[in-house]
C-alpha cells in the first residue's frame, strides 16, 4: 500500500534534512511560508499572528507525549472540528497513525541529540488515488505564544498541529481547513472509502430491524480498522455549534473510538444471561461538554454494567469529552454517520478481501459531439451518452459492488481564491452481455447514486450476474474536471473505459468486410419447455456471425426468465441470428428448440413470441415451448 509514496510539490524529505544539518540551519519551506498567504485565501488577517517553532514555545517539545491517543486533541480558532475528528478517529488506530506519520521515532525529538534537529517534518496522504509525501517545516501559528489551530493538551506535544500544518499545506491554507469534509479527511488518513448514511431520512431510530442491520455493519467497519464519525445536521447559521440541551453540539463533527456490544448484569448471572446492549463511544473535538443522557459519565445505568466490564470499557468521569452512548440514542439525536472502510485487498487476510479496479478519467469539453465528454446528468437526454463510459463485469449469481468516484481536489489560494467542489454523480446501466462500444441509448438503470459537490459519491449495491456500464457525470453538461473511479468487488471486474463508438474501420476492412447494420436482442423468457419431473435446468444461447452470448442456468423451471441481451455488429444482415435453448445435463446437454430471427430494421413489431423448432434444414417441425424476444435494428451502428 506504501512501497510507492511520490514526494509532494518534488520535495524530498531525506535529501532536505541532509542539505540542513550539512550546513547547520533550519528548513524554512519555501513553498509553504510562514506568512498571512498559508494562513489566508480570502480576507483580512485577525490578531497578529506569530509564527514558533516548538522549541520557542515550550522547554521541551515531543512529536508524543505518553504516547498517541484520541485524547491529545483540540480544535484551535478555525472551523476544522472536522478534521480534529477524524484525527481523533485515526489516533485510535496505530496501524493507520504509523502511516500517515511515517518514521515516527526518526522524527521525534531527541534531547540527547539536538544537533539531529533540523525544523523539517513530513506525513503521507492518501491524495486522488497515490500516496505523497508532504514536507513541512515546524514553524507553527501562535497568538500570545498559544498556538491558534488544532493542540494537544500537553503543551509539549505538537504531532496534531504539525499534521494539521502538512494537511493546510494541502489545501493551499490554514483557512481552507473552514467547514470541511470529516470523510475527505478520513479517506486521505487511509485510502479508504467513505461511506455517508443520512439517519433521520433512513428512520433508523423507529426501526429497530433496520437499526439492528446497521450495527451490525458500523461494528463490522470498526472491527476491520475503519475510522467512523458522526454529526448533528446544522440548518441555519445559528444553529452551527449550538448546543443541544443533551449537551450535544449541532453541526459539529464527533469521532466514534469504540463500538460494542456491552454485557449487562454482574458476575455469572451476567454471563449467563447474555443480555447485551449496542454501544458506540464518542468523542467532541473540543474535548470538554458531553452527553448528559442515558449512559453519560455519571449516569445511574452505569450499576447495571459490572466493574470489570466497565474497565474493559475505559469508562471516566472527567469532562474530557468522551463518552458513551446506545446506539438507539445515537440514531435518535445523530443526523448522519460517516463509515470509511478501509478496503482489504490482501490476499493473506482472514478477513472479506475486495478487487479493487482504479481508473482516471476527465470531463473534457469538445466541439464534435462523439469526441465530448462532458455532457451533464440524465435530465440533459441529448448529451448524456457524451460521457465518459467504463465497463465492468458481475460474475458471481449476485455480488455486492462499491463504487466511489472522486473529483481531483482544489486548492484554496489567494491567487486562485476558494477552490469549489463540482456537483457529481454516476448512473450503473445493465447493459448486453458482449458489449464492447459506446452506449448511445436507454437501457435498465441498475442503480444510481446522488448528485451533490462533495469531492467523493459513494454508491454500495448488489447486482446478479451480467455486464454494466458506468457513466460517471456533472450534473450540468459542459464542466470539466479530472475523476478518479474506484471499483470493488469480490471476484476481478475486468472494469475498463469504453472508447470506441463502433467497431473501427482497419486496412481488413474492404477484404473481410465492415458491419452493416447492429441488432440488439433480448430474450425475455419461454414457457412450456419439454417438462421432467424436476423441470428444465434451462438456458439460452444467441449466435451471430461466430459471436455467441449464453444466460446463466435456470434451474428447476420449465417457464424460465433469462433476461439476457446480446448486441452484434451484422456484415451479412441477410443471414439470421439463431436463438437455441438447451437444458443443462450432467453428461451431456439436450437441446431442446430453436428459433431464427431475420432482425430486419424495417420491422417495426418489437416482441415476438415464438414456436421453438427442431434442427431440421428442409421442414423444421415445432417442438414445446415457446420463447419471447425482443428485436430491434439499425443502419446506424450508434443506434444503441
Amino acid at each position: 500500500m506504501f512501497s510507492c509514496v511520490k514526494p509532494y510539490e518534488d520535495q524530498n524529505y531525506s535529501a532536505l534534512k541532509r542539505a540542513c544539518l550539512r550546513r547547520k540551519v533550519l528548513f524554512e519551506d519555501p513553498n509553504f511560508p510562514a506568512t498571512d498567504d498559508s494562513l489566508y485565501y480570502k480576507g483580512t488577517p485577525g490578531p497578529t499572528v506569530r509564527w514558533k517553532r516548538p522549541k520557542d514555545i515550550c522547554e521541551d517539545p515531543r512529536l508524543f507525549v505518553d504516547g498517541i491517543s484520541s485524547h491529545d486533541l483540540h480544535q484551535g480558532q478555525v472551523g476544522n472540528c472536522w478534521f480534529v475528528a477524524a484525527c481523533s478517529s485515526l489516533a485510535s488506530r496505530e496501524s493507520l497513525w504509523q502511516k500517515v506519520i511515517p518514521d515516527w521515532k526518526e522524527q521525534e525529538w531527541d534531547p540527547e541529540k539536538p544537533s539531529a534537529y533540523a525544523g523539517i517534518f513530513h506525513f503521507h496522504f492518501w491524495r486522488f488515488g497515490e500516496w505523497v509525501d508532504v514536507v513541512i517545516d515546524d514553524r507553527l501559528p501562535t497568538v500570545n505564544n498559544q498556538l491558534i489551530y488544532c493542540h494537544s493538551n500537553s503543551r509539549s506535544e505538537f504531532w496534531c498541529a504539525l499534521v494539521e500544518k502538512a494537511y493546510a499545506k494541502l489545501a493551499g491554507c490554514y483557512q481552507a481547513l473552514d467547514g470541511g469534509n470529516t470523510a475527505d479527511a478520513l479517506v486521505d488518513f487511509t485510502g479508504g472509502v467513505s461511506e455517508p448514511i443520512d439517519l433521520t431520512e433512513g428512520g433508523f431510530a423507529n426501526d429497530e430491524a433496520k437499526r439492528n442491520q446497521l450495527f451490525e455493519r458500523v461494528l463490522k467497519v470498526h472491527s476491520r480498522g475503519g475510522l467512523i464519525s458522526a454529526s448533528i445536521k446544522a440548518v441555519t447559521a445559528a444553529d452551527m455549534e449550538a448546543r443541544l440541551a443533551c449537551g450535544l453540539v449541532k453541526g459539529h463533527a464527533y469521532a466514534i473510538t469504540d463500538v460494542r456490544k456491552v454485557r449487562l448484569g454482574h458476575g455469572l448471572l451476567a454471563f449467563f444471561k447474555s443480555e447485551k446492549l449496542d454501544m458506540i463511544r464518542l468523542r467532541n473535538p473540543w474535548g470538554e461538554r458531553e452527553w448528559n443522557g442515558p449512559w453519560s459519565d455519571t449516569s445511574e445505568e452505569w450499576q447495571k454494567v459490572s466493574k470489570s466490564e466497565r474497565e474493559k470499557m475505559g469508562v471516566t468521569v472527567q469532562d474530557d469529552g468522551e463518552f458513551w452512548m446506545t446506539f438507539e440514542d445515537v440514531c435518535r439525536y445523530f443526523t448522519d454517520i460517516i463509515k470509511c472502510r478501509v478496503i482489504n485487498t490482501s490476499y493473506l487476510s482472514i478477513h472479506k478481501t475486495w478487487e479493487e479496479a482504479r481508473l482516471r478519467g476527465a470531463w473534457t469539453r469538445h466541439e464534435d459531439p462523439r469526441k465530448n465528454r462532458s455532457g451533464g446528468c440524465i435530465n440533459h437526454k441529448d448529451t448524456f451518452f457524451q460521457n465518459p463510459q467504463y465497463i465492468f463485469d458481475v460474475k458471481k449469481p449476485e455480488d455486492e459492488v462499491l463504487i466511489c468516484i472522486q473529483q481531483r481536489p482544489k486548492q484554496s489560494t489567494r491567487r486562485d481564491g476558494k477552490g469549489e467542489n463540482l456537483a457529481i454523480g454516476f448512473d450503473i446501466y445493465k447493459v448486453e452481455e458482449n458489449r464492447e462500444y459506446r452506449m448511445h441509448g436507454l437501457q435498465h438503470r441498475a442503480a444510481s447514486s446522488i448528485y451533490i459537490n462533495s469531492r467523493s459519491v459513494f454508491l454500495r449495491t448488489d447486482q446478479p450476474e451480467g455486464r454494466y456500464v458506468i457513466i460517471p457525470t456533472t450534473f450540468e453538461p459542459g464542466h470539466t474536471g479530472e475523476f478518479l473511479l474506484r471499483v470493488f468487488t469480490d471476484v476481478p471486474s475486468n472494469c475498463r473505459e469504453l472508447r470506441l463508438d463502433e467497431p473501427p474501420h482497419s486496412c481488413w476492412s474492404s477484404l473481410c468486410g465492415y458491419p452493416q447494420q447492429v441488432t440488439q436482442v433480448h430474450i425475455l423468457g419461454a414457457t412450456g419447455l419439454k417438462d421432467s419431473s424436476t423441470g428444465a435446468n434451462s438456458y439460452v444461447i444467441i449466435k451471430c456471425e461466430g459471436d455467441k452470448v449464453r444466460s446463466a442456468v435456470q434451474k428447476g423451471t420449465s417457464t424460465p426468465e433469462y433476461n439476457v441481451k446480446g448486441i452484434f455488429y451484422r456484415k451479412k444482415p441477410g443471414q439470421p441470428i439463431t436463438v437455441q435453448i438447451w437444458n443443462h445435463r450432467v453428461l451431456k446437454d439436450e437441446f431442446l428448440g430453436q428459433v431464427h430471427l431475420k432482425a430486419d430494421p424495417d420491422d417495426l413489431q418489437a416482441l415476438h413470441t415464438l414456436h421453438l423448432q427442431d434442427r431440421s434444414s428442409r421442414q423444421p417441425s415445432d417442438l414445446p415451448g415457446t420463447v419471447a424476444v425482443c428485436v430491434f435494428s439499425s443502419t446506424s451502428l450508434t443506434a444503441v
